[in-house]
């Protein structure tokens, strides 16, 4: 009777231990989405320091698609929950993938709004078998490495070189009264990947064109001083300027330039500082007449980007004001293009994800952005997003090119 006692204990040890398992295996399943009633998704960004504006605004965007989902009844009846990690710079944004991944078996994430930020956290990715979705950042190398685990739906950085060029070569020269070869265009860019991508792109394809780049003026966007720049921009005299910087650094060289009398015919930004109403309110009356290549603004041709209206609302109703930029509406419609795989497949597994994600069409002109959605099969590059060309005037940043997506015409005076 003792031994059976014994044996009897044994197997009800046995049968605890099997059944804990059990449980467990249960519990961590949220992250793929089997015997969970959730799907946990990564959302990594940098929510603190320098890049923090856009990088707070880009996760608003994540925030709103997942809020109106979940409402909606979540994705085939599940919700989603987002495990947030805060990157400030490339070395956080590899240790927090790396914890999103090992420590919070994470299976996919999206982010992350900075391109050195997304190619160190995209490297983590690819490393670990996880499957990263870029919504924002631009870098062209992010997508040329041909990573078999990363997809980018926001368009890269050498679609806005081809805006800068096009326009100069269509429409700039023929209001300034020039040949296209008779211009002066320079280039300044913060020396990151993302204004280093954009000005090179930029410079190879103006050569294509025989447009004259008269000078390229790099610099750190940590900068509290860009006279030394602004003076080699006055004296080469140019008649465009292609500008490419963050919040702060577009500030400063609007501020020093008006402060050392050097004033260019066409100033193009390009996305980031130039984007922000945070820019507008910083700069005031200055930032009147300057154009900016960027993701879709709210000024824009609304038969292009059905469903962005709703967007605005939700966001005035959850942030108590207007969206700061179109980096909170690319997120939005990257978001939700990324539930949408995720209910097809009804997991997240990687492998499945992303074949399914090559398989995935949308038409351009559906979405709240206008994108259309299908990803390149070699570098997960989705070839049908597009940056446009808006100006700010009279403290609004207006669509004004291309014509189908334009509510008014670029000025010039």
């Amino acid at each position: 009777m003792k031994n059976f006692k014994n044996v009897f204990s044994l197997l009800m040890v046995i049968c605890l231990i099997v059944l804990s398992a059990c449980n467990s295996d249960e519990a961590n399943s949220g992250d793929n989405g089997k015997g969970s009633d959730t799907y946990e998704i990564g959302a990594l960004f940098p929510l603190t320091g320098d890049l923090a504006l856009l990088g707070e605004e880009s996760f608003r965007g994540v925030e709103l698609a997942v809020e109106e989902i979940n409402n909606a009844g979540g994705v085939e009846g599940k919700k989603i929950k987002l495990v947030k990690a805060d990157a400030g710079d490339p070395d956080a944004a590899q240790s927090e993938a790396n914890r999103l991944i090992n420590q919070e078996d994470v299976k996919t994430i999206v982010g992350s709004f900075s391109s050195g930020i997304s190619f160190a956290a995209t490297e983590v990715a690819e490393r670990n078998g996880a499957l990263y979705w870029e919504l924002g950042a631009v870098a062209d190398n992010v997508t040329d490495r041909e990573y078999k685990n990363v997809l980018r739906i926001n368009p890269p950085a050498s679609f806005f070189s081809v805006v800068n060029i096009n326009f100069i070569k269509d429409v700039v020269a023929k209001e300034l009264g020039k040949n296209v070869g008779d211009l002066r265009v320079a280039i300044v860019h913060e020396d990151s990947s993302y204004g280093t991508t954009i000005a090179e792109e930029a410079k190879k394809l103006a050569g294509k064109e025989k447009i004259n780049i008269v000078t390229t003026q790099g610099y750190s966007s940590g900068t509290n001083d860009l006279s030394s720049v602004v003076l080699n921009l006055k004296d080469a005299k140019p008649d465009v300027l292609i500008a490419v910087g963050y919040l702060n650094d577009a500030v400063l060289l609007a501020r020093q330039s008006e402060e050392l009398g050097f004033d260019v015919p066409v100033l193009l930004g390009n996305g980031g500082g130039h984007t922000m109403t945070d820019f507008r309110d910083a700069v005031g009356d200055l930032a009147n007449g300057i154009f900016n290549i960027d993701f879709p603004q709210y000024q824009i041709n609304r038969e292009f980007t059905p469903g962005m209206d709703e967007f605005i609302e939700a966001y005035k109703e959850k942030y108590g004001h207007e969206p700061r930029s179109g980096h909170s509406l690319a997120n939005y419609m990257g978001m939700k293009v990324v539930a949408d795989i995720i209910g097809e497949v009804g997991e997240i597994d990687p492998e499945k994800l992303r074949d399914a994600a090559l398989k995935y069409k949308v038409d351009p002109r559906t979405t709240a952005t206008g994108w259309g959605v299908d990803f390149d099969s070699t570098t997960g590059q989705n070839m049908l997003g597009e940056p446009y060309l808006h100006q700010w005037v009279d403290g609004e940043l207006i669509t004004v090119w291309p014509e189908d997506v334009a509510v008014e015409a670029p000025s010039f005076e």
